[in-house]
């Protein structure tokens, strides 16, 4: 970066963004939603990309001389990189969405083990029938993924009477914890009875739970998948579902197209991709950018940037 600087130009998605960051000095905002209309003429410090915009067509049409830095309002990129090309630089934002991720997680996790779904439909029948079913005490549950959301996870799960083993790409101790390296996970998957799948996506971990995966799972074992939809083979699961049980907020394909066999797969809750949106993402995101501004204007590099 170059020496501070007191004007800024920058694009917000949406009109909503104007209030918000109207009190940031010397920064003029222009409202640009990539899917509705071509790039703004003139130069962009920094561009606050739309938070349900992926990669694909949108990135490989920017013209990234003409931008500085664009702002994700998503945690991952996958994909990103290729999309925009060089020269592109891109942030993506963290410390947005790991907690609401986690939070819909034990959610998720809960729900399957307490088979609350059968008891919705059994409201919508207006039936009464009780079962047992199974619990989240006494359960050894696999964390996948000891980031930012599987450390927020953890966080989570803690007083839930659980024992937690925890996996990453290799093993450590960190915080006080063992946590085990992958290379172990056919040792440690026979042994669990919920797996929870918080890794980041990438080439190393495409189709990580597969049917190699699965089939070493006991009888009954229950995954969530709070990852990318491509950590998860599909094909497997729809083989396994029944089997074992599955709750995941992220598919391969999105969205999920009607008729999919997932939809009425035995065992499986589906999630339409909303981990992050919840009442705390939009405060968080405005923190970030607000970093972003301030970074800028002292003429800083810019806080995590993935790309460029």
């Amino acid at each position: 970066m170059t020496g501070p600087t007191t004007d800024l130009r920058v694009s917000v998605p949406e009109e909503t963004w104007l209030a918000s960051l109207a009190d940031e000095p010397g920064t003029e905002l222009v409202v640009w939603d990539p899917r509705e209309a071509d790039q703004p003429d003139g130069h962009l410090d920094l561009v606050v990309w739309p938070y349900d915009l992926g990669g694909g067509n949108a990135f490989t049409r920017l013209d990234v001389s003409r931008i500085g830095l664009v702002q994700l309002q998503s945690l991952g990129y996958d994909g990103v990189a290729d999309a925009i090309g060089d020269g592109g630089r891109v942030a993506n934002a963290v410390g947005v969405h790991e907690e609401s991720t986690a939070e819909l997680a034990v959610a998720l996790t809960l729900a399957a083990l307490r088979e609350l779904p059968s008891h919705v439909r059994q409201q919508e029948r207006g039936e009464w029938r009780k079962a047992f079913t199974s619990s989240l005490i006494d359960r050894r549950v696999m964390l996948l993924g000891h980031g930012g959301i599987g450390t927020q996870v953890a966080a989570r799960l803690d007083g839930f009477g659980c024992e937690l083993v925890r996996v990453a790409s290799r093993a450590r101790d960190e915080d006080g914890v063992h946590v085990h390296g992958t290379d172990e996970l056919h040792t440690l998957l026979p042994t669990v009875d919920v797996v929870v799948v918080a890794v980041p996506y990438s080439e190393a971990t495409h189709h990580l739970v597969d049917a190699g995966f699965l089939a070493a799972l006991p009888d009954g074992a229950l995954v969530v998948n709070v990852a990318r939809g491509k950590v998860a083979d599909t094909d497997a699961i729809v083989a396994e579902a029944g089997r074992l049980r599955f709750a995941s907020d992220v598919w391969d394909p999105e969205p999920l197209p009607s008729g999919h066999p997932l939809w009425t797969a035995p065992g499986v809750l589906v999630s339409p991709h909303v981990g992050g949106m919840t009442s705390a993402m939009r405060p968080r995101i405005e923190r970030v950018v607000r970093g972003q501004l301030a970074r800028l204007r002292a003429g800083e590099e810019p806080a995590d940037v993935v790309v460029g």
